[in-house]
């Protein structure tokens, strides 16, 4: 992998920030006409059915799809079943802009997962880098009283997407184990489609749990129907397509960064949509956010 970022790799890296913003913002939206587990199965058997006239031919006989089930059924467990469940789940006691920026820690997390579990050296700037990022989640976290800190106050919803967080790194490492050329990687609808195949029924689990073991229903109109088109295209389809090139371009950790930039747009779209304004200690998570990503942008002389 080149950690070297060209104007190719900050596009591709752009976007799935932008896309988990809006799913951030509508999830929230919807809380309250669907339920989490069951909004995550619909937003995937979705993205199965438009993937499928694109890759099918992965899932001919022979495959390494079916070949190596257990590598595909894991990517679809992490980035797939769990991760939005996940996030769906915390967006019922959290906000759009709290979510997202706990998922700030992400590169934290990366630098950790890499260095346990893959024995991925870790550079000093990207130690300062993941301090200042995860100093921003720290903010949000206390919502700027250190006390509730000390006090182990937390919301519900932060601590689920704290999860959630880990999951993607798990997620993020799993995909460069995937070697990059791969007949399965030839086509990048039948590399996501060979993940996705695996994820709707992990989700679909998921989902027959929670209508199982809760009183939920589902308020179905357009609201619900745009959403679910919404977070089926967006944030599944081109989110998860760009950020499984941007990885395999400069590695989970350099990329995980560029996730940073999820709170400061679902700060504005919040604003603009839900009426949420964001507080002064909004701003001071922000402005650590940032110096997080300029450090970790630094790369070693020579």
């Amino acid at each position: 992998m080149n950690e070297r970022l060209n104007p190719g790799t900050v596009a591709l890296l752009l976007i799935p920030p932008l896309m988990w913003a809006g799913n951030a913002v509508v999830g929230r939206a919807v809380a309250q006409m669907v339920p989490p587990l069951t909004l995550n199965f619909l937003r995937w058997a979705l993205a199965l059915a438009l993937l499928l006239p694109l890759g099918h031919r992965v899932l001919g006989a022979g495959s390494a799809v079916w070949r190596e089930w257990r590598r595909y059924a894991v990517l679809g467990l992490l980035g797939v079943g769990l991760y939005n469940s996940l996030q769906y789940l915390a967006l019922h006691t959290s906000t759009p802009v709290n979510v997202t920026l706990v998922a700030a820690s992400m590169p934290v997390w990366m630098l950790i997962v890499g260095r346990v579990f893959h024995g991925v050296a870790i550079r000093p700037a990207q130690v300062a880098g993941s301090a200042l990022s995860l100093a921003g989640v720290a903010v949000v976290l206390s919502q700027g009283e250190w006390s509730q800190l000390l006090a182990l106050r937390f919301v519900i919803g932060d601590l689920l997407m704290v999860l959630a967080t880990i999951v993607w790194a798990f997620y993020s490492w799993q995909l460069t184990r995937v070697p990059a050329d791969a007949p399965v990687r030839a086509h990048w609808a039948g590399f996501l489609l060979g993940q996705v195949v695996y994820g709707v029924v992990w989700s679909g689990l998921f989902a027959a749990l929670e209508w199982g073991m809760t009183d939920w229903r589902i308020e179905w109109g357009w609201p619900l129907a745009l959403t679910v088109a919404f977070v089926a295209v967006g944030p599944a389809i081109i989110a998860f397509r760009c950020w499984g090139a941007g990885v395999q371009r400069v590695g989970p950790t350099l990329a995980g960064f560029f996730n940073n930039l999820t709170p400061l747009i679902a700060a504005l779209l919040s604003l603009g949509l839900l009426g949420e304004t964001p507080k002064p200690f909004h701003a001071l998570a922000f402005a650590l956010i940032i110096g997080g990503i300029v450090l970790s942008s630094r790369q070693p002389r020579g």
